[in-house]
């Protein structure tokens, strides 16, 4: 983006591109007021209060609207913001848009208007970056745990640390600078000063693994010979027809993914039936991916007919599972007269099975709370801190740079070396926050966005 470009007043669609009951206009910039006032029949803006009127061209009237202005500095970017709500109609939106562009602002460009808020100091970079994580979130407990930070959660923590290193920075600095007037701190403040210090990094990186589960998810796939029912399992957990299901074995011939809610997302893969003797060559690389599926997931979900019961080729499936974390799907149960039927008395001996009919539905929830006890036992309440990977490793630069500076106290080195260390943490800390940030690392967050945020 020019640098001149940062100072127009910006415009863009804030709400999802269809039919609907509304949608909403944003403009932000110096000029959003005198933009509007063109195009609007009742442009008496005041703070706190909304206006009704009709949107304008020429003397045309496009649309019957409610605009709520927000003067400067207490908008969502800090500039003066209008948002006009007008009717969801996909061409009704565009209208007012390309009005609004006509009449003196430039469409935004992605996550221009929280680029804008973050610049202008309405919030840091860790509460810019939580606006996309709610935007993009996959699943409701994702959502909830990241208003944590837009709320300040992690802010506040990392501010926490940071005022603790500045002020050890201060009183080796003042010793340094001012030897005759002020002492330079005793080594046993140092190392107890640093040591809690690495203690306040630590538990916010303690949630590191479960912030990452939160936000990646994981992956489940759904293994087993040709026609055992693994496309029609997959349907009966996602609940809809996402798979192509016959009676004719190999029809599944690629992988198909698809992600379930169960708290935090699951990645569903449906594969191609496992044999050895591959009817042709699509089916054949069909299988290795299968085959590399088993590799990379988290689970795997076993899935055998139980009405027929555990076979030769089963078993051969069963054999690349060993060293991989799996469930066993006794599928079809619903053919089966009783629990005792001989074809399922390999459930008995297995404690990680789990018999189901994946065509009546019995057994499913059964599978649904197995998966979130094997792969989703983790509370959101429990979760103090979400962080993503690139406030992880700011977080852990700092650290690295504190146990520099723990090591250079406990071996009494000059304090104006151990002060190098210090320095360096507070700037990987500025970094994580947005104090101290490149154009690229800015532009790569802001990319995430969608434009109209």
């Amino acid at each position: 983006m020019n640098i001149k470009d940062e100072f127009d007043t910006i415009a863009a669609i804030a709400t999802p591109i269809g039919t609907g009951g509304v949608g909403i206009i944003r403009i932000s910039g110096d000029k959003a007021f005198e933009i509007t006032e063109k195009i609007f029949t009742n442009p008496k803006f005041e703070q706190r209060k909304f206006n009704h009127g009709w949107i304008i061209d020429n003397g045309q009237r496009i649309d019957e609207v409610i605009i709520l202005p927000f003067f400067a500095p207490n908008s969502y970017t800090g500039e003066h913001v209008i948002e006009i709500q007008c009717h969801g109609g996909i061409n009704v939106i565009k209208n007012i848009l390309n009005l609004v562009l006509k009449n003196g602002a430039r469409m935004a460009e992605k996550g221009e208007f929280t680029k804008r808020a973050f610049l202008n100091k309405r919030m840091d970079l860790s509460q810019a970056e939580a606006v996309a994580d709610i935007i993009h979130s996959k699943t409701s407990e994702f959502a909830k745990v990241s208003v944590k930070n837009l709320s300040g959660t992690l802010k506040d923590g990392i501010n926490n640390i940071r005022n603790e290193i500045f002020e050890v920075l201060s009183k080796i600095t003042a010793g340094i600078d001012f030897p005759e007037e002020v002492r330079e701190p005793e080594y046993n403040y140092l190392i107890s000063s640093f040591e809690k210090i690495i203690s306040m990094i630590d538990r916010i990186l303690s949630g590191a693994n479960t912030s990452n589960i939160f936000r990646q998810g994981v992956s489940v796939a759904i293994v087993g010979k040709p026609n055992v029912g693994k496309s029609s399992l997959f349907n009966a957990l996602l609940s809809l027809d996402r798979a192509i299901v016959t009676d004719i074995a190999g029809t599944t011939r690629d992988i198909i993914k698809e992600t379930l809610d169960l708290g935090i997302p699951v990645t569903l893969i449906d594969t191609a039936g496992i044999r050895e003797d591959g009817e042709n060559k699509v089916e054949k690389i069909g299988i290795e991916y299968s085959k590399q599926a088993i590799e990379d997931a988290d689970l795997v979900l076993f899935v055998y007919d139980a009405s027929k019961g555990i076979n030769e080729d089963d078993k051969e499936v069963l054999s690349l599972l060993k060293d991989k974390k799996h469930l066993i799907i006794a599928n079809k149960a619903d053919i089966i007269e009783s629990a005792s039927h001989p074809n399922i008395i390999y459930r008995s001996n297995e404690e990680n099975c789990i018999c189901l009919s994946a065509l009546t539905g019995m057994g499913i929830n059964d599978l649904k709370n197995e998966l979130t006890k094997r792969v989703c036992d983790i509370n959101p309440e429990n979760l103090e801190f979400v962080t993503n990977t690139r406030q992880q490793e700011c977080l852990r630069k700092a650290r690295n740079s504190i146990e520099q500076a723990l090591l250079g106290a406990q071996i009494r080195q000059l304090q104006d070396l151990i002060s190098i260390d210090v320095k360096t943490a507070i700037l990987a800390l500025d970094e994580l926050t947005g104090e101290l940030i490149t154009d690229d690392i800015l532009n790569n967050i802001f990319d995430n966005f969608c434009i109209g945020k």
